[in-house]
């Protein structure tokens, strides 16, 4: 029956008292809420509190809201996890950071661990930090090579593994997690490359992983390096597998391959990856423009070779070099090339990138 053909007598139906409430978007509800992050030294116009605004919206929306107790455990916890573990990334943001995966289980006296030692070496050399998953065996060795002051410890709690390997162990860089989730956050959101050893389940979980949040542009582009030691054929395998058996069946594209490198030594690997940095310095969307930051201008000539070569990423227009687009607001002072881009084939912008490297 329609409510305007109820009885006048009629009683309304009982509603839950959750609808007389107040509503988390109520202005008077946000005017507390401002209130109370202005107590807490927050400027209620700034970007940045409107979304620590919408996280508290967010939690009160949870009050009413029936729930599973452990649902809200997850959340609650993710939450903090997720603070801490960027508040710690927080205070290291100049360096370029290398995130490395591989087995907890490869021996010290193993030609992997040995050339895991040799590329985080390298890496620190340059200037780069190491993430790691803070165990033993690769997680180890990419902490061994760079040293402490130079790494990361993103570890997991496991009962029948070391919560963290001796170097990283007490520092102030080393972050413990609950969930994988948030850890392979912390893994793929806070480094501008990864590299991968040889490992297991989790290897392959992690290697697939970042392979599909930059294929799918869910991460930024980056160098995604595969690395062994002397007379390993692991990688090989793994390419064997995915051109054959991916590839061929039309389960990835024709691109989608050049998303990784694999190197012949722990001298290649770095190499590739600093070679990705020659010019090439970030990027991001800026609305429906992909925008290319570049630590050189490039010749007009070019740019046209570029559009030519890649005409397939653009939607419409060009590409064309200008400075930083309104909504930009950090690395103002380095030139851009943009263009509005169909928002598929990732593939493709890698190597476009490496093109830029080599026209620059």
């Amino acid at each position: 029956m329609a409510l305007h053909d109820r009885p006048l007598d009629t009683p309304l139906p009982v509603e839950t008292e959750r609808t007389a409430k107040l509503r988390s978007d109520d202005p008077a509800v946000v005017a507390q809420i401002d209130a109370l992050l202005k107590q807490f030294g927050a400027d209620a116009g700034e970007a940045h509190t409107r979304h620590v605004r919408d996280i508290v919206q967010t939690a009160l929306r949870l009050a009413s809201q029936p729930g599973d107790l452990g649902e809200l455990k997850v959340m609650a916890n993710s939450l903090k996890e997720m603070r801490y573990g960027f508040s710690v990334f927080g205070r290291y943001k100049q360096p370029h950071k290398i995130t490395i995966f591989g087995s907890a289980r490869t021996p010290e006296d193993h030609p992997d661990f040995t050339e895991c030692v040799e590329f985080g070496k390298l890496m620190a050399d340059a200037g780069w930090m190491a993430i790691t998953g803070a165990g033993m065996g690769i997680m180890k060795a990419g902490n061994v090579g760079p040293g402490r002051d130079a790494s990361f410890g993103v570890s997991i709690r496991l009962p029948f593994e070391t919560n963290a390997n001796q170097v990283i162990e007490g520092d102030e860089k080393l972050i413990n997690f609950r969930y994988f989730f948030t850890r392979k956050l912390m893994f793929v959101s806070q480094c501008e490359a990864v590299a991968l050893f040889p490992g297991g389940f989790g290897t392959m979980d992690e290697a697939f992983e970042t392979l599909t949040l930059v294929q799918t542009g869910k991460a930024q582009p980056m160098p995604i390096v595969l690395v062994e030691g002397k007379g390993g054929d692991y990688w090989r395998g793994f390419d064997h597998f995915l051109r054959e058996h991916l590839l061929k069946r039309g389960w990835i594209s024709g691109e989608d391959p050049s998303l990784y490198y694999i190197a012949k030594d722990a001298q290649d690997a770095a190499s590739h990856v600093l070679a990705f940095f020659r010019n090439y310095h970030s990027s991001r969307y800026v609305r429906e423009q992909f925008v290319i930051r570049m630590q050189r201008p490039l010749q007009e000539s070019s740019v046209r070779t570029l559009e030519k070569e890649f005409g397939v990423l653009i939607k419409e227009g060009g590409l064309r070099q200008c400075g930083p687009l309104e909504g930009e607001e950090d690395n103002l002072h380095l030139p851009r090339l943009a263009f509005h881009h169909t928002k598929h084939k990732y593939g493709k912008i890698r190597m476009m990138i490496d093109r830029i490297n080599e026209l620059a």
